[in-house]
């Protein structure tokens, strides 16, 4: 320790020395300083390359003196280089032999074939593709397919055939197809719009039979104010006339030994098959068949529709022979109908056609006006003595 000797001036407080703390050390006995010390192991998991830090990083450590030598100083080991990465980018220039290359793309590409190379969206000849062999006979399958379906008549539906021949309406076909209720030449189709020959043999399941009699038709006597279809205007349709209070007393189907019930499932499907003004009266048809809907209104139907009108005007001759045959409507030629006198002021029109309004507009082309209009007759079916605003069932045995 160094002492400072300072000169002293009276009235000068006393100097401090300072004190160096003990050193303190972890082990109080003495070392035995004949051996040289033992270093300590420290074992340390090794590391990754990439948690290493890099060289420039890390601190230089610490040297220690050479015991077993001349007591110098250990020379720092030199860093260690990392191993070099084959994925980094060597700055070495590379020599690649193209010769090698281009054989070993030339046998992979004889291998993977042209699949590895699509040609680009629409594969037009301008992209540079050719069409595969595979393309070729599928595009030469298809030409001939279109060219033999071109050659041959479409076949009609299998649900317009069974229209055709009678045996239900499109809708009811529709529904058996879906039940499985058809067979054609034996086998059971249920797929819709199937196309069949028209000659084909057509086979109906009994339960599309039982479900087809079940179906009823019903004969009302329209009242003045009621349209044949959809409620239109504020007027009300036809069909909320069909309830069991105007069930007509003298229905025969009444006084069976066993009469048909009415419920509402008979409401369901309903339709009227032909129209009647709503400011007339008379027979009109409802019907859940769609044989007996086909037959009243199809397009090759016919059927005679029996009117009785009340006119006013005067009528020549001439007229009279228009009516019957010589007028036409909304450009078309109307039908040949049977016009003649019921009395003074009524006239009786038979037709086999129903357009809309067609009796009024035929009489205002020969200058009659139309103060009244009611049909008695829809095939064989007569009105007769039913009530009006009251409905029976058709007969079974009755067929228009």
């Amino acid at each position: 320790m160094t002492t400072l000797k300072l000169n002293k001036k009276p009235g000068d407080a006393p100097a401090v020395t300072a004190k160096k703390p003990p050193v303190r050390r972890n082990n109080a006995l003495p070392r035995d300083r004949s051996t040289a010390p033992v270093k300590p192991q420290r074992a340390e998991a090794p590391q990754s390359r990439d948690q290493q830090a890099p060289a420039a990083s890390r601190q230089e450590p610490q040297r220690q003196r050479n015991h077993r030598h001349d007591g110098g100083l250990h020379a720092p080991a030199p860093a260690r280089q990392p191993a070099p990465d084959s994925r980094a980018p060597s700055s070495r220039p590379m020599h690649v032999d193209a010769r090698r290359n281009d054989s070993t793309s030339r046998d992979r590409a004889d291998r993977e074939g042209n699949y590895r190379n699509p040609p680009r969206r629409g594969g037009k000849a301008r992209d540079g593709f050719v069409a595969s062999e595979f393309d070729k006979n599928r595009s030469n399958k298809e030409a001939s397919a279109a060219k033999a379906n071109a050659s041959q008549p479409e076949q009609p539906r299998l649900s317009k055939v069974m229209a055709e021949r009678g045996l239900c309406s499109r809708r009811e076909a529709d529904e058996w197809i879906a039940n499985g209720w058809v067979k054609v030449n034996g086998e059971v189709i249920e797929t819709l719009g199937t196309r069949i020959d028209p000659d084909a043999e057509i086979i109906i399941s009994s339960y599309a039979q039982e479900t087809q009699a079940e179906n009823v038709t019903i004969i009302l006597h329209k009242p003045v104010g009621y349209v044949s279809g959809q409620a239109e205007d504020g007027y009300e349709p036809a069909v909320v006339l069909v309830h069991p209070d105007n069930q007509w007393p003298d229905d025969p189907e009444l006084h069976k030994h066993n009469p048909r019930q009415f419920h509402r499932g008979m409401l369901r499907g309903l339709a009227p098959a032909g129209r009647l003004d709503i400011d007339s009266t008379g027979m009109l048809v409802l019907t859940q068949d769609g044989r007996v809907a086909r037959h009243l209104i199809g397009e090759d139907s016919t059927v005679e529709k029996e009117y009785l009108v009340r006119v006013t005007g005067e009528l020549s001759d001439a007229g009279l022979k228009q009516l019957n045959f010589g007028l036409s409507l909304d450009g078309e030629k109307l039908k040949p109908a049977k016009v003649s006198w019921q009395n003074e002021d009524q006239l009786r029109f038979v037709l086999r056609e129903g357009k809309k309004r067609q009796i009024r507009r035929m009489c205002e082309m020969v200058g009659l006006h139309v103060v009244g209009l009611k049909r008695i007759r829809i095939g064989s079916i007569t009105l007769g003595k039913l009530p009006v605003g009251q409905w029976r069932y058709l007969r079974p045995e009755e067929r228009f």
